[in-house]
């Protein structure tokens, strides 16, 4: 049964650095793209970042270019998005999530499969 689970996260200051992590189990990523997806208090669920799992492309919003990375470990079937000079509005849960073969790396509903979540919390 494919899993993905996360881990990262937590409470940190305006500034610091996080990173999450992604893992599949039962799956592998190999065919489709990773994105990571957040969900702020009284927001609509957001894109976050994306990599294309074949071709390695990135995708980010335009909230957290030059803020955050994603990047994938393929042998570990790890996705990875790191978390610099967060801001308390970056305060959120976050997702990982595999997007479905072809499908829009920046659209929510062309993801398939989700993570638990994990929360970030940024004060200032």
């Amino acid at each position: 049964q494919e899993q993905l689970v996360q881990s990262g996260g937590g409470s940190v200051q305006a500034g610091d650095s996080l990173t999450l992590s992604c893992t599949a189990s039962g799956r592998s990523f190999s065919t489709y793209s990773v994105g990571w997806f957040r969900q702020r208090p009284s927001v609509d669920p957001e894109f976050v970042a994306a990599i294309g799992w074949t071709n390695g492309n990135t995708y980010y919003a335009d909230s957290v270019l030059g803020r955050f990375t994603i990047s994938r470990d393929n042998a570990k079937n790890t996705v990875f998005l790191q978390m610099n000079r967060l801001k308390p509005e970056d305060t959120a849960v976050y997702y990982c999530a595999v997007g479905r073969y072809g499908g829009n790396p920046r659209r929510q509903s062309d993801y398939v499969y989700w993570g638990q979540g994990t929360q970030v919390t940024v004060s200032s």
